[in-house]
């Protein structure tokens, strides 16, 4: 199996997540992969599936993720049946943590127990 092909889920998730600037290569039995991620949660979602395949430490592969947009953990776009914690549950893995959340969107939310579908919530960094 190439390494290209053990990899090949990280390279798909990277396009589902659409980091930009990719670039793959294959060197000496090392993938080699260079991206731009639009936000650190997008970032680590990738690093999280590069362990999940490789290890803590892959040997085989390099990469080189950076983040176009620190100043936010990630932009979520509700879905009918979400709240504020179970957001908050899913992005800290701490459901009291929604108000963080409900604090950096104040401009459209004016009450923690009331999200919508299709609005698009800043995930601070903590």
């Amino acid at each position: 199996m190439s390494v290209k092909a053990k990899y090949q889920a990280v390279l798909d998730l990277g396009q589902e997540l659409g980091i930009q600037g990719g670039d793959v290569s294959e060197e000496g039995g090392v993938l080699k992969i260079k991206g731009e991620a639009s936000t650190p949660y997008e970032k680590n979602v990738l690093w999280d599936k590069i362990k999940a395949i490789g290890g803590e430490s892959p040997s085989d592969l390099k990469a080189n993720i950076t983040v176009s947009d620190e100043s936010v953990y990630h932009r979520h776009t509700v879905k009918s049946g979400e709240s504020l914690s179970k957001i908050a549950k899913h992005y800290y893995g701490d459901a009291m943590k929604y108000n963080k959340i409900f604090e950096a969107n104040t401009d459209q939310l004016k009450n923690p127990d009331v999200i919508h579908p299709d609005q698009v919530l800043v995930i601070p960094n903590l």
